[in-house]
């Protein structure tokens, strides 16, 4: 599992090991991609799920996509791999992503191009990625104030046992689904692990907590890992990102 972890992240969105470990875990051979198909799914177009919504990359020799969820008018939190581009080992422009947010089979409640982004100081060194754990995540600059449409979601505490996470996974890419509950546990610092049926396409995914007034984001998905007891997830605690004051 560390091992796997350790590895550069792939671009989403496209079949690697990592994907055919995740559907073959289990007894029978696509048992963890059922366990991930099995995920209820949700209504996108409507709140609170629509402050969720997929994070585009196209280009003429790739396309990718990633989750990410608004928690302010114009903010959008994901996974920092899901802005490399592994393969030219080069940081996505800006003017090469799109925010869907309530994405659902082809539409969406709202679309922004991206303005800009905030990765970790240290993620950016000279162009490259570095895969450490705890810089894997990024804050999107929307175009567009569409949080004031379609809405957005607050930040809450990661330790919650009723986490959930909500996402596009690969197998499902054109749906939202959430998962059952995904208790999470600290592992260092901001960094937490859960056993959830969670795979590419989900990364940069809300986990989400219920609360009294809604559901809040605790943390974003980062990446996963097969292993006997199913898909074990890292998430990244939202007190790790540098987010405006």
């Amino acid at each position: 599992m560390a091992l796997l972890w350790m590895q550069p992240a792939l671009s989403q969105g496209v079949y690697s090991e990592n994907w055919s470990l995740v559907c073959r875990l289990g007894t029978q051979s696509g048992a963890g991609c059922d366990a991930i198909r099995s995920r209820e799914i949700l209504d996108a177009g409507q709140p609170p799920w629509r402050a969720v919504g997929r994070i585009n990359f196209a280009s003429r020799d790739q396309r990718s996509h990633c989750t990410g969820v608004l928690v302010a008018e114009r903010l959008v939190l994901t996974a920092a791999h899901c802005l490399y581009n592994a393969p030219r080992q080069r940081w996505i422009p800006p003017s090469s992503i799109r925010f869907a947010a309530g994405y659902q089979r082809g539409s969406a409640a709202a679309v922004s191009d991206v303005a800009g982004y905030r990765v970790h100081p240290e993620q950016d060194v000279e162009g490259a990625f570095d895969d450490r754990a705890d810089l894997d995540w990024a804050v999107l600059e929307l175009s567009e104030p569409i949080g004031q449409d379609v809405g957005y979601l607050p930040l809450a505490s990661a330790d919650d046992p009723s986490a959930f996470v909500a996402g596009y996974p690969g197998v499902r890419p054109h749906v939202l689904s959430r998962t059952g509950a995904c208790p999470p546990r600290r592992y260092q610092g901001g960094i937490l692990l859960a056993v959830c049926p969670v795979m590419m396409g989900d990364s940069g995914a809300p986990l989400l907590v219920d609360t009294p007034t809604g559901p809040q984001v605790a943390a974003i998905l980062s990446k996963v890992a097969a292993t006997p007891e199913g898909v074990t997830a890292l998430f990244l605690s939202t007190e790790l990102f540098d987010l405006p004051q």
